[in-house]
């Protein structure tokens, strides 16, 4: 070996002995631990900043290899085959649900501030009609890391328009949102999840390729529930609206601390909605 007579070995030039091999991957689960500390710590100096009842819950990593979605059954079309899944939960067993945002109409600098402090992370399907005197509020939102995606130009009831008009409202929104924010979505919400045959064709034509509708929705001041047994489930998807006291009883921050104290009071973190879909 190249270390002293009847001492120990050292490890040759350019190799590493066993001991620095364990350490690498040790010194990385610290460090990450650390990190994941450290982001708790400061996501629950925000939580008691901003009013919440308890520290929101930090969601797993995601999965390396994205769930197999596929349309809820009875929300299925005729002749649907190789059309964008519709959806209300995505599959998992992990305790997570996504949080949603629709429309666009409130552009309240607070709610910034919080989901950035909270690190709560969230999707905004944005419909033009209700966007197009601020572009900049959402352009914020989409530098803090939030995914912008597709709810029509208009936000029309697609099943009572023709082809034609189905595809001016959910293609011109892509090229709109596009336009604006750099990237043309491949996720789409139909106003009042109401869809057909030709919407989904419409939406796979210019790009879409999944569409998640909801399993709650969160108000201000109430949770209104889908599902027959009114509670959460692992990858339910949580419906809310860019909206404020000219709408609600509430601000939308009021709609985050309800909507989070209902999550972390059953158990479930917000996880990002584009990591599974």
């Amino acid at each position: 070996g190249t270390g002293a007579p009847d001492g120990p070995a050292k490890p040759a030039a350019g190799q590493q002995g066993e001991a620095a091999q364990q350490a690498g991957p040790a010194r990385a689960l610290d460090t990450y631990a650390e990190e994941l500390k450290r982001k708790q710590a400061a996501r629950a100096l925000a939580a008691k900043k901003w009013g919440l009842a308890k520290t929101p819950l930090t969601a797993p990593e995601p999965p390396e290899v994205k769930p197999r979605i596929t349309t809820r059954k009875g929300f299925e079309v005729r002749d649907g085959e190789g059309l964008p899944p519709v959806f209300t939960t995505v599959p998992t067993k992990e305790k997570i649900v996504f949080l949603t945002m629709d429309d666009g109409a409130e552009k309240d600098p607070a709610l910034l501030r919080m989901m950035t402090e909270l690190d709560i992370p969230y999707s905004a399907f944005l419909s033009d009609y209700v966007t197009n005197d601020d572009y900049g509020y959402f352009r914020q939102m989409q530098k803090r890391g939030v995914a912008i995606s597709n709810h029509t130009l208009n936000h029309r009831y697609l099943p009572g328009l023709s082809y034609a008009e189905q595809k001016r409202e959910i293609c011109g929104q892509q090229e709109k949102i596009l336009k604006q924010y750099g990237k043309r979505p491949t996720l789409f919400r139909p106003p009042y999840g109401n869809y057909n045959r030709d919407t989904l064709v419409v939406a796979k034509s210019c790009g879409i390729t999944a569409v998640p509708l909801w399993s709650a929705e969160a108000f201000a001041d109430r949770m209104e529930w889908r599902e027959w047994d009114r509670d959460l489930h692992p990858g339910d998807i949580v419906l809310t609206h860019f909206r404020g006291k000219g709408d609600w009883k509430g601000t939308m921050p009021d709609m985050i601390r309800l909507v989070m104290k209902t999550i972390t009071d059953k158990g479930y973190a917000v996880a990002k909605l584009e990591d599974y879909v």
